[in-house]
């Protein structure tokens, strides 16, 4: 069909006036009766016929007036949408993030984007380390948020380091090494409550012991959440390997200590993910950019 005797069509439909149509379209009203007959001569159908001094629609032009209202009412939803989407402005972006920024972070991160985007959505999946490099590597996330060590860093991913955290050794209060220092031998000897195998302080540690030439500790209990294993350490049983993000406030109210283990200073890095060599959609450089800006 041709769009352009449609569209032609539709504004002297609206404006009920060749004339008036021409003056629109900025053209002469000579042209605009001739690509109307123009436009009837290929569908084979009159859209006009003659009252008085002027035209009217025929039965068929008022039916394909209404049709041809909603067609360019559309077209003009698409290019918004296509302007919105360029400017970012809608949209959905999907992010993968493994626990510690997904609980410790993120939050705060898509409150602020949201006030200020509301018509973007954000799908946002809690996985292990793994998982999360898998989901980007896969397209199923266009962006992964991560806390852990440089090392687990895949080649396909590109890797822009946000901070360096503090990985803590946490006991109860009222355990015998609570606040005390020891050796890393004598801390792998007390039972460990980790989180689940791919899980990245759960890699830390045993690669820890690795490097020291310890036996790395038993897991004694392993949960898939952070909570149940703090509160599970807080209960007084067993000792655990941890971001400071994540225990600074219960060792601040004693609800939890730090055993200092002589010689080890271990951090990892809280870091944004996408894949290499892709340019990055507007969507996801607007959200990256709010959550830089928030450190």
């Amino acid at each position: 069909m041709n769009i352009h005797g449609l569209r032609l069509f539709h504004q002297v439909a609206q404006t009920g006036s060749f004339t008036k149509a021409a003056e629109l379209l900025r053209i002469s009203q000579p042209a605009v009766s001739s690509q109307i007959k123009k436009f009837e001569y290929e569908i084979g159908i009159q859209l006009f016929k003659q009252q008085g001094r002027g035209v009217i629609l025929t039965e068929f032009g008022e039916e394909l007036a209404e049709k041809a209202k909603n067609f360019f009412s559309f077209e003009g939803h698409i290019e918004s949408f296509i302007e919105d989407y360029r400017l970012a402005k809608t949209g959905t972006i999907h992010i993968a993030a493994t626990y510690l920024p997904a609980n410790f972070l993120i939050p705060k991160w898509a409150a602020n984007f949201k006030s200020a985007n509301e018509d973007i959505n954000l799908v946002i999946t809690t996985t292990n380390t793994k998982e999360a490099f898998e989901q980007l590597k896969q397209y199923k996330a266009d962006v992964a948020i991560y806390g852990g060590g440089i090392s687990e860093r895949p080649e396909e991913v590109e890797w822009e380091e946000l901070f360096e955290d503090e990985l803590w050794f946490v006991v109860s209060p009222q355990h015998p090494y609570a606040n005390q220092s020891i050796s890393l031998g004598e801390m792998v000897k007390e039972p460990f409550i980790m989180r689940e195998e791919g899980s990245s302080m759960r890699d830390h540690l045993f690669a820890l012991c690795h490097t020291y030439q310890v036996k790395p500790p038993k897991v004694a209990l392993q949960f898939n959440g952070l909570n149940e294993t703090i509160r599970s350490v807080m209960a007084g049983y067993g000792a655990n390997f941890i971001s400071s993000l994540v225990v600074r406030d219960y060792v601040e109210n004693n609800q939890l200590a730090r055993v200092y283990v002589q010689g080890i200073h271990v951090t990892h890095k809280i870091a944004i993910c996408t894949r290499k060599n892709e340019k990055q959609s507007p969507l996801v450089t607007k959200f990256i950019e709010t959550c830089k800006k928030m450190l």
